[in-house]
């Protein structure tokens, strides 16, 4: 902490719940995450968790505070054309995972095999799993099927590795998404995105499979993360001095582009941390290339490493620089951004807006992912450390709210709560996944596409102060409000009456079982 820090707190890693007694085994979805790991290295041996410690390594906690990681493949399985989406969890989890989903807009059935205890240790489970597969397996209607296990199936073993490949021709894709064992939902995108990567690249090694419905005559980037849907537009307008040609972005919208993906000249890992999907395109012979072609240096030194990897001449990598980049400064000299901004958030792309923001004129302190280092992510972590930003991998909520405190920002853009946080402290802020990553990043559209609302947001600290100042003495928490004789806060006894319900909510587990 600095002296521009106004109170002195504590900010180190709190636990994420009450510290109640070890869970006893077998204590369900609600056991701790060590419990439930060990359980899984007993029941499926240990590949699938260590395959998952390397992809996603944890560090230097345990978990970000995000969603149920399971919430980014759902996701990407929904915004899947012809795709079949089925889930094997508790019922509380299947609730709020289908709940966020059709809040974030999904306009699809999410498919749910229920168990009990009985169904679980019997194996009954996996034989509902398989009549359900068997069930929606209509070529009609389906080119896959995506069947996951949440924490419970897997932790118990449900061998989704079993399940037939096709049935009717129609693919069955089983994958294991445990919270225990996928830090971020971001990651467990790059799950299922990695898993149908495999399996396509396994149909295009057994023989001819179905072109896509568009194709380009020239050699194509693929463009690895979820982005705005003009960004691909702008990248492909780059790219066509080079004679290349924007392609698929993965995780892709239909099953045949996965081929189209995998057939590139290169991949551009525009998001980083999609560990799964690089290793299943270099299986394929395809080399990778980091960063992205946001703002001037950042495009410039993108077309750079494009142009090498597919040999293209460093005169044709010039014309296309040429074209680009001027437009570029001037989109961002004609939209400036003045004032300190710190930066974090929990999808993947916190440091490419960072580096926006910077080229924007923005002072950007502190950049906190909850995405791990890769080494596609090292272009970007470079240029922003040569620029004396402080940038955090793994972040932890504390963490990005010790940076609102040390740095005290004009504007704090984060997750729901360091925004809240923020504002608490008559300090503006955005909420990263809604108002800046639902926006174009790359190109010239990129480069004027946060200043408004950046700006905007900034010009409101008067509000903040006004309101601040409207409402002070009234006290925080349990002490908010007016009264004849303050409240206490009184955490003995909240620890007492929360260790009492979780003995009651036990009992009531164990009844029947």
């Amino acid at each position: 902490m600095t002296d521009l820090a106004t109170d002195a707190m504590d900010f180190s890693r709190q636990p994420d719940r009450i510290d109640l007694d070890p869970p006893v085994e077998g204590g369900g979805c609600h056991a701790g995450a060590e419990t439930l790991r060990e359980a899984t290295n007993k029941a499926q041996g240990s590949e699938l968790l260590e395959r998952y410690a390397a992809d996603y390594p944890v560090g230097p906690h345990d978990q970000p505070q995000s969603m149920c990681p399971a919430f980014g493949s759902l996701r990407v399985g929904l915004r899947m054309r012809r795709t079949a989406t089925v889930l094997s969890g508790s019922a509380c989890c299947v609730y709020g995972l289908t709940f966020t989903s059709h809040f974030y807009g999904a306009r699809r059935t999410v498919g749910y095999v229920p168990f009990s205890s009985e169904t679980l240790v019997t194996g009954k489970l996996f034989e509902d799993i398989k009549e359900a597969v068997e069930g929606l397996a209509d070529p009609a209607s389906y080119d896959a099927i995506v069947v996951t296990n949440l924490c419970v199936p897997t932790a118990s073993g449900v061998p989704l590795r079993l399940l037939k490949k096709q049935i009717n021709g129609v693919r069955i894709i089983g994958i294991d998404v445990p919270g225990f064992g996928i830090p971020t939902h971001a990651e467990a995108k790059d799950v299922l995105a990695g898993a149908m990567l495999a399996y396509a690249r396994e149909e295009v090694v057994q023989g001819p499979v179905a072109a896509p419905a568009i194709r380009s005559d020239k050699p194509t980037v693929t463009l690895l993360g979820e982005m705005f849907p003009a960004d691909p537009v702008g990248i492909g307008m780059m790219l066509e001095p080079l004679g290349l040609a924007a392609g698929p972005v993965v995780p892709t919208r239909e099953w045949r582009e996965l081929y189209a993906a995998l057939d590139c000249a290169v991949v551009a890992a525009i998001h980083p941390f999609y560990t799964a999907s690089v290793r299943e395109f270099e299986h394929a012979g395809r080399t990778v290339v980091g960063s992205a072609p946001v703002g001037a240096e950042g495009t410039a030194a993108w077309l750079d490493a494009i142009g090498a990897a597919c040999n293209v001449s460093q005169a044709q990598v010039d014309i296309a620089k040429d074209r680009s980049v001027p437009m570029i400064r001037a989109a961002l000299a004609a939209n400036p951004i003045k004032g300190r901004i710190t930066v974090s958030g929990y999808e993947g792309s916190e440091l490419l807006v960072a580096r926006l923001l910077i080229e924007s004129g923005a002072d950007v302190p502190y950049v906190g992912s909850a995405c791990p280092r890769t080494r596609w992510s090292d272009p970007d972590r470079e240029w922003l450390e040569a620029r004396g930003v402080r940038v955090q991998f793994r972040a932890s909520l504390e963490q990005d709210i010790a940076a609102v405190e040390e740095f005290r920002p004009d504007l704090a853009i984060g997750t729901t709560p360091v925004v809240q946080h923020a504002k608490q402290r008559a300090i503006p802020a955005l909420y990263f996944t809604n108002l800046i990553s639902a926006r174009p990043l790359m190109g010239v559209a990129g480069a004027g596409s946060l200043a408004q609302v950046v700006n905007a947001a900034m010009g409101n600290k008067a509000r903040f102060d006004k309101m601040s100042a409207f409402f002070e003495g009234v006290g925080t928490g349990p002490n908010a409000g007016v009264w004849e004789e303050t409240p206490q806060d009184r955490p003995l006894f909240k620890k007492k009456y929360a260790a009492l319900n979780e003995a009651a909510r036990k009992a009531a587990e164990a009844v029947g079982s």
